[in-house]
């Protein structure tokens, strides 16, 4: 295997303190940054899905609370590894219950989308 792509995310989830939610927008944050032609118009790559791996290694407080099929949903292509570990950030915020908040937190996550050509 060959890595082509590295791309850095940063998520958040200001309210409801769901770390899935706050990996679910980091990884999106971090595929907005990046298009992927060069698999296409360099590599000549046809079959994608057969082509390409995707490991995507997602940093939060709280990572057994990470759901891999809801991150694997952000990525349309290739065979998708997900991994959660501990880190990201949790500070405080603002309480507000009819927002869905059981506490004051901020949850950050951070994602690193890896893509590899699969040779």
């Amino acid at each position: 295997m060959r890595r082509f792509i590295i791309e850095f995310g940063l998520g958040m989830d200001f309210h409801g303190q769901d770390v899935g939610k706050a990996a679910v927008k980091a990884v999106r944050d971090a595929t907005t940054k990046s298009c992927l032609c060069g698999l296409k118009e360099v590599l000549e790559l046809d079959d994608l899905d057969r082509s390409v791996l995707i490991k995507v290694t997602v940093a939060v407080s709280r990572p057994e609370a990470v759901v891999a099929g809801d991150i694997a949903k952000c990525l349309p292509v290739g065979k998708v590894e997900v991994s959660a570990v501990k880190g990201g950030l949790n500070v405080p915020g603002l309480l507000m219950p009819q927002f869905g908040d059981k506490d004051d937190s901020i949850e950050v996550a951070i994602a690193c989308v890896e893509v590899w050509i699969v040779d």
